[in-house]
């Protein structure tokens, strides 16, 4: 990673904004909103609840509407904390400008748009001085993950906090049950399976009227420039558990995928499978599928040469048994704490750390789990194995001249004449 982040030399950051503001306990700490879709006000009213004083300062939706409606429900629980004003209700493109253009150095904004568009959001921030929350994913391709690692490196020069949605790692029965994996409860990890089977990703119609690009970025989900794909935004929780459980990342990956049933005018595969392998040559088997009468299933299982492990995203109570069978009667270790809520809790950290003025920077991490699941979408994609070195080095963008595009223009990606959208073909699909 060090060697693809490069010279930070021309990175036209603001130099004359100041390095490591934070707030004091006592002081109220301002809050901007970028992505007012269900993750977006989720996070910002976990935000609002942390302990001392904060208020919302202002919102940025491409849809305004939505961040109107949004602001209206956060005063009815919030009250005096809501501060957005109506000329502080931004749209559009570029309304993550303006919104943090509204804010001052040491404020806090909290990035929560389709993923796309994470990389070019979080530089901005960093240049404003801002301590940042984004929600996962960081960005869809490997240009983006260099971007996102720049932008990184640089909040931490300026002791700004970066927090990332990689909630998992602050679910307190998560992290215990981690530590009695890596202290050997089941034996040494000889496998690791990650899933997310579930019923299909759904696609709304298309309003009369609403141009091509409101529609793609409104269903974001279906459109692979925008989140990545299925694989990577809606599996890198699991992957990051698996790589976290593993206590490393891999070097390489082979996988397939494909639309088998999905009929929807969109880009989205409807099943995935990826093989990884770790550098001690150990493997970890990820599976996503969203499709109708299916076997379902949310989770990670581990498999050490003593026992296995039920947990991740998915499995709210995880659970370590002896033996490969996990058998209620075969229970070796489960939480037996305080209830805990992982979205809260990352955010608790995270103002925590601004208010102590704690280092907190999440970047490095969270953004290997990202290019891990990247690596494994252009393998399901194209059929090939990939390695870690051929992914680091691809300069493909899903998205080229995405920090061009503006309110009126055609989306990256259109349908043909028939309104099929492109889909990858394995065999075929160059992706590096």
């Amino acid at each position: 990673m060090q060697q693809t982040t490069g010279a930070l030399a021309g990175w036209g950051l603001v130099q004359a904004l100041p390095v490591g503001v934070f707030g004091g306990a006592s002081e109220t700490l301002r809050v901007g909103l970028v992505g007012c879709g269900g993750r977006g006000s989720g996070a910002v009213a976990q935000a609002l609840s942390t302990a001392g004083p904060t208020e919302l300062w202002a919102v940025a939706d491409f849809f305004p509407e939505r961040g109107r409606a949004l602001v209206e429900r956060l005063q009815a629980r919030f009250g005096r904390q809501i501060r957005v004003t109506p000329d502080r209700v931004f749209g559009g493109l570029e309304g993550y400008r303006r919104l943090m253009d509204s804010l001052e150095p040491g404020d806090v904004v909290i990035l929560a748009t389709p993923p796309a568009f994470r990389p070019a959001h979080f530089e901005y921030a960093v240049q404003r001085g801002l301590h940042v929350f984004m929600e996962k994913s960081f960005a869809v391709d490997v240009p983006g993950i260099r971007r996102v690692l720049r932008a990184g490196e640089e909040a931490r020069k300026r002791g700004l906090k970066v927090a990332t949605g990689l909630m998992s790692r602050h679910y307190v029965p998560l992290e215990q049950a981690m530590e009695e994996v890596h202290r050997g409860a089941i034996g040494e990890l000889i496998a690791v399976y990650a899933y997310r089977m579930h019923g299909p990703v759904g696609l709304g119609p298309r309003p009369e009227g609403m141009s091509e690009l409101a529609w793609q970025i409104a269903n974001y989900s279906c459109f692979t420039w925008l989140n990545g794909s299925f694989f990577v935004d809606w599996l890198i929780h699991n992957i990051d558990v698996g790589c976290w459980a593993k206590g490393g990342w891999p070097v390489s990956v082979q996988g397939m995928g494909g639309r088998q049933v999905r009929q929807e005018p969109d880009q989205l595969y409807d099943h995935y499978m990826a093989e990884y392998t770790f550098p001690d040559g150990t493997r970890m088997v990820v599976q996503g599928r969203h499709m109708l009468r299916c076997w379902d299933f949310f989770g990670v299982v581990l498999h050490g040469t003593r026992g296995c492990a039920v947990l991740g995203e998915g499995q709210p109570q995880p659970l370590l048994f002896r033996g490969h069978e996990p058998a209620a009667q075969q229970v070796l270790w489960r939480y037996r704490g305080e209830p805990c809520d992982p979205y809260q809790r990352e955010m608790d950290l995270f103002f925590e750390a601004i208010r102590q003025d704690r280092p907190w920077n999440e970047v490095d991490r969270s953004v290997e789990s990202n290019l891990t699941a990247i690596m494994g979408r252009m393998a399901c994609e194209s059929g090939r194995r990939i390695t870690r070195e051929e992914a680091l080095a691809s300069t493909r963008e899903l998205a080229p001249g995405l920090d061009q595009l503006r309110d009126t223009d055609d989306p990256p990606v259109k349908a043909d004449a028939a309104g099929r959208y492109p889909i990858a073909m394995p065999g075929q699909t160059e992706v590096l």
